[in-house]
């Protein structure tokens, strides 16, 4: 393609669309964090995995348009679904039309997930073994896993994922999956039941030939339509505020980096500290 055709490519009106990064937990038994993937099949980036996505109509709000993406190519029609940023890069394109595309994410349970099949061009893939992504795609993933990683301990993200009640090694599973860190189960058990977040139902579960394990669920959290809990029901707006910055103050578990692009020892060894100087990686 000639320089003259590119520039005048890049001159034009851009194109605008919505793509989303929809993320579940686990797939076929596999642990960890998932996500759909569509294959191209046309230019640019033809044969390359790209994230779901459409144009947007005039008669369609975003959200709507990011919905009509999710179900035309993957059936799912998740529960969470937030913006998440605009992309614009110039560059992004690939000397092709000038594209602008509003990002959301989403978050799939597992019940969401169970019975979906892959379809022609559509395929799951670990987040941590992506295959060659086109556009910026692969920015916009990391964009959206920091998203999620902040906001980890928001009762009403970690429920979309695991349910409203789960046992102590399913909450443990969203963690690991989420930090994308290896977390020391002993220590996760003792600091979630120690931090008064969850309490026990009059439930229990049996997963094969293990002993019957107890569901828990958060406690006394209402979400207020954000993820964010609003503190225990009841009481003076004083304690109110307390709650909920406890709520918001991060947990410190065993956390031992388990891939490169993880945070590195050192940044956890910092995190620790700042919770509390007797923290530590290393006893």
């Amino acid at each position: 393609m000639g320089s003259g055709n590119v520039t005048e490519r890049r001159r034009q009106q851009p194109l605008i669309g919505v793509s989303t990064v929809i993320l579940a937990l686990g797939r076929g038994g596999k642990p960890g964090l998932w996500l759909p993937l569509v294959r191209r099949v046309r230019q640019p980036f033809l044969g390359d995995w790209a994230l779901p996505g459409g144009s947007v109509q005039a008669n369609r709000s975003l959200e709507e348009s990011a919905y009509e993406a999710l179900s035309s190519t993957t059936d799912l029609r998740p529960s969470y679904l937030e913006q998440l940023y605009t992309f614009g890069d110039s560059q992004r394109s690939h000397e092709g039309l000038p594209m602008v595309s509003v990002v959301y994410w989403a978050l799939a349970g597992t019940v969401e997930t169970q019975n979906l099949r892959e379809a022609n061009n559509v395929a799951w893939f670990a987040e941590g073994d992506l295959p060659t992504l086109a556009f910026d795609h692969r920015r916009i993933i990391a964009y959206a896993l920091e998203r999620l990683r902040s906001k980890i301990d928001y009762p009403d993200i970690v429920t979309k994922l695991v349910g409203p009640v789960f046992t102590l090694a399913q909450l443990h599973e969203v963690y690991e999956a989420v930090s994308g860190n290896s977390i020391d189960l002993a220590n996760f058990r003792r600091r979630m039941l120690a931090s008064e977040r969850i309490e026990a139902t009059a439930e229990k579960v049996r997963y094969g030939r293990q002993r019957p394990a107890t569901l828990y669920r958060y406690a006394d959290v209402q979400t207020n339509g954000d993820g964010h809990g609003s503190g225990a029901v009841g009481g003076d707006e004083e304690s109110g505020r307390g709650s909920r910055e406890a709520w918001q103050r991060p947990m410190a578990f065993g956390v031992m980096p388990r891939r490169a692009n993880s945070v590195t020892e050192s940044d956890l060894e910092e995190v620790l500290s700042a919770v509390s100087p007797q923290l530590r990686l290393h006893p």
